[in-house]
């Protein structure tokens, strides 16, 4: 079996490898969220690529939107399409 000093050893350099995993953890998220701040100021990033073709999806939604709206006024107003 351990003694119990080699026990504390072990104990104690665990809990420090923890501890210093935990503190580069909390390092590297901070610079992450710094980096998707920097992106969302700059205007630069992944987001931007993909905007013109979520604004076409935008009025091809809305024009199919007009349409339905147009055939439901003549269905209330009793015109046959």
């Amino acid at each position: 079996m351990l003694e119990t000093t080699n026990l504390l050893v072990l104990t104690g350099s665990s809990i420090v490898a923890i501890a210093m995993l935990g503190m580069v953890w909390a390092w590297s998220w901070k610079g992450w969220l710094e980096f998707k701040r920097q992106q969302l100021t700059t205007g630069t990033g992944v987001a931007d690529e993909a905007m013109p073709v979520a604004q076409v999806g935008n009025r091809i939604e809305l024009a199919d939107l007009r349409e339905r709206v147009k055939k439901l006024e003549a269905i209330a107003a009793g015109v046959d399409l």
